[in-house]
């Protein structure tokens, strides 16, 4: 196994920026005393690939529980570059194209404009600089892809500024630098660069182990540079001035103020520079390192700092049983039974072993997303947990000699998914199997009633707020408000991010058109969704062109367990990639085992067998006469005494089960099994077809 290397502190840096960077050596950690597997997973939380993965953030913050270290790999040997002492913070970044958006000697102007630029695409970060007539700050955003794209910004940085700039503009910075000279002390190369920031951008930088120099710039081109060299050896010639090679490791030193805008606050600030360069920090034994940008999470093992197309790369290199304490904890409950927390340790193990084999996001096999798995370091790690990873420490799925990628989802809505349901493949390893226990999510839920209030309008209730109190001359029943405030919701849950429809308070009434279950990961409803809200929401996700308005949706294929796999509009068919598409091509639907009820038609029983569309613009009375509605929704009852919502217009309303795209290992089916006496193997072999369990 891989030798984990000791972690060494960092040093406080001394008058205001940077003292105290030697380090003599660094001692090295055996592994873990208790034997346990050193087997190490990457996972990356910045990082920009396009449409692969997209996390970007101009810098991030680090702080330190125990003393900890940053340097590089020379030749497989660690070099320690920096130290930091316990509970110090420090901001890293990368090198490359930026906006210098603003230079200022007045806090409050540079304040503000952070501020503007931290609501916008084009994230500040700020730095205190020392001048010969005092300090001053400059801030800068980015850094941006390519060239054009940092002139774009230009731009975008200069309107949102337009009220602070002045007569001054936004201008590229670029990753080319003059030297002007080698230092063996930081004071030293502090000094000049004080003097040079008079007329220039000067920066104190480190590049190796108490070796310094001044680097001025950042030029964009070669010619810039070839510029700025002639220009400073003009106005300074008593100093040697020479173009700077970047393509070896160096870190430009700064002071940042960007997290406080009370008062300029600095911050010590690394930016790494250098083609291919990869900074390490790692920290004293197993303290945790909090990485501020990600909810203040704190994390296990070490991080690494690169550039990846242009922008910073953050990847956090864990040990994996340590990974999957984070990972179970964010992806289940701590209190489910132990034979459930077991099945999901085993499953997300063999799902970790299988992506960092595949290196899918480049300098990482993982993200710490649901694009992966949910990963937020140790603040959510519980005993019972812990122990379910350490009960079934490097137990795998296989198949065929092979790790199997133990894919798994919340519920399955009663059967989990065939493969070519979700991705349009074929895989022994996820056929359809019934899953009943996913009715475990059910359990304690409140009922909602579907009411029609006085005004027309339709939403839900919760049953705890109401009490029945009648019936209507329709022979409906009827209910009353029993607290204040009730929301009527449009779909029977609670959404915080939705508006309600109405409030209702003590002694208000409505007619009850329905009782249905809560919504939930086993059983739900969306919309309904006008063709407005649908055609918006697929566009871009088919390849066929969409229809001007939707008039007909309708499910007419479906895979082995029931879910969707093909769908027509106006008898079109929506040709999207593969048929979990489905749940985002219409609005973000919890899985694809749906029904699809157009609540803009009905239908009216005529004479005989006989049967007639009619449109939401009319609507039977109980009398038996026709009559124009007036509203946008309105009751049409059925021969049974059943009520039914109709909307004005096209518009179509998703009832449907599971949440996820159903593959695999189903969580909450796993609770109930366990809830049932089965043990970890038995659910782990349920849900996933000719697998072994073994240790690795």
């Amino acid at each position: 196994m891989k030798e984990k290397q000791r972690r060494i502190g960092w040093a406080k840096w001394g008058k205001g920026l940077l003292a105290g960077l030697m380090l003599a050596g660094a001692l090295h950690l055996p592994a873990a005393a208790d034997g346990s597997d050193t087997t190490l997973v990457r996972v990356a939380m910045y990082l920009n690939l396009g449409s692969t993965y997209k996390s970007t953030a101009p810098a991030v913050t680090l702080k330190t529980a125990a003393s900890a270290e940053a340097g590089f790999s020379v030749n497989t040997a660690w070099e320690p570059w920096v130290r930091f002492g316990a509970g110090e913070a420090a901001r890293f970044s990368v090198s490359g194209l930026k906006v210098k958006a603003l230079e200022s000697a007045d806090w409050n102007t540079v304040a503000a404009a952070i501020k503007k630029l931290q609501g916008t695409v084009d994230k500040p970060v700020a730095y205190a600089v020392e001048r010969t007539d005092g300090t001053i700050y400059r801030v800068y955003t980015g850094p941006y892809v390519n060239e054009r794209e940092a002139q774009i910004a230009v731009g975008r940085v200069g309107q949102t500024l337009a009220a602070s700039l002045g007569e001054s503009t936004p201008e590229v910075r670029g990753e080319r630098y003059v030297s002007a000279g080698y230092f063996a002390s930081l004071g030293a190369a502090e000094s000049l660069s004080q003097t040079l920031n008079d007329g220039a951008e000067a920066f104190a930088v480190m590049t190796g182990p108490q070796q310094y120099e001044v680097w001025v710039g950042g030029a964009v081109t070669p010619a810039a540079q070839a510029a700025l060299q002639a220009s400073l050896e003009i106005q300074h010639p008593g100093i040697s001035f020479t173009s700077v090679e970047y393509d070896a490791p160096a870190l430009v030193l700064h002071r940042d103020v960007t997290l406080n805008l009370d008062a300029p606050f600095a911050v010590n600030h690394y930016e790494l520079s250098g083609e291919g360069a990869k900074l390490l920090v790692r920290d004293e034994g197993n303290a945790p390192i909090q990485l501020v940008e990600r909810s203040n999470r704190k994390y296990r093992g070490d991080f690494e700092i690169s550039r990846v197309n242009g922008q910073l790369a953050l990847v956090n290199e864990v040990p994996l049983e340590q990974y999957l304490y984070s990972v179970v904890a964010g992806e289940v409950p701590s209190s489910w039974p132990q034979e459930a927390l077991k099945a999901q340790a085993v499953a997300a193990r063999s799902y970790a072993l299988y992506h960092a084999g595949l290196n899918k996001f480049k300098v990482a096999g993982l993200v710490d997303t649901t694009l992966s798995q949910v990963y937020q370091g140790t603040n959510n790690e519980a005993d019972s947990i812990t122990q379910a990873v350490d009960d079934t420490a490097g137990e795998v799925l296989v198949a065929g000699g092979k790790i199997v990628e133990g894919i798994f989802s919340s519920n399955s809505g009663g059967v989990t998914a065939d493969a070519t349901e979700v991705w349009g493949n074929v895989n022994s390893v996820y056929a359809s199997v019934v899953s009943n226990e996913d009715k475990a999510a059910q359990a304690s839920l409140k009922s909602w009633y579907h009411v029609l209030l006085p005004d027309g309008r339709t939403g839900y209730v919760r049953e705890d707020n109401v009490v029945i109190n009648g019936t209507n001359s329709a022979g409906l029943q009827q209910l009353s408000v029993t607290t204040s405030n009730v929301m009527v919701r449009k779909s029977p849950l609670i959404q915080s991010d939705v508006e309600p429809i109405g409030r209702l308070n003590p002694g208000d009434e409505a007619v009850v058109l329905d009782n249905v279950e809560e919504s939930s990961a086993y059983a739900w409803i969306r919309g309904p969704f006008s063709s407005e809200e649908l055609l918006k929401s697929l566009k871009g996700k088919t390849a066929t062109e969409l229809p001007a308005s939707i008039t007909s949706l309708e499910v007419t294929e479906r895979g082995p367990s029931g879910r969707v796999t093909q769908i027509k509009a106006n008898g079109q068919v929506l040709d999207v990639r593969y048929p979990d598409v489905f749940r985002s091509a219409f609005n973000g639907l919890p899985s694809t085992l749906f029904d699809i009820v157009p609540t803009g038609r009905y239908t009216v029983q005529g004479a005989g067998e006989t049967t007639e569309a009619a449109s939401a613009t009319t609507v039977l009375s109980a009398a038996g006469k026709t009559t124009t509605a007036d509203s946008s929704g309105m009751v049409v009852m059925g021969g049974e005494q059943e009520a039914r919502v109709v909307e004005s217009g096209n518009s179509f309303m998703f009832v449907g089960r599971g949440n996820g795209h159903g593959l695999g290992l189903s969580q909450w089916g796993a609770k109930g099994m366990a809830d049932d006496g089965y043990d970890y193997r038995e659910i782990l072999q349920h849900y996933y077809q000719n697998v072994t369990i073994v240790k690795e």
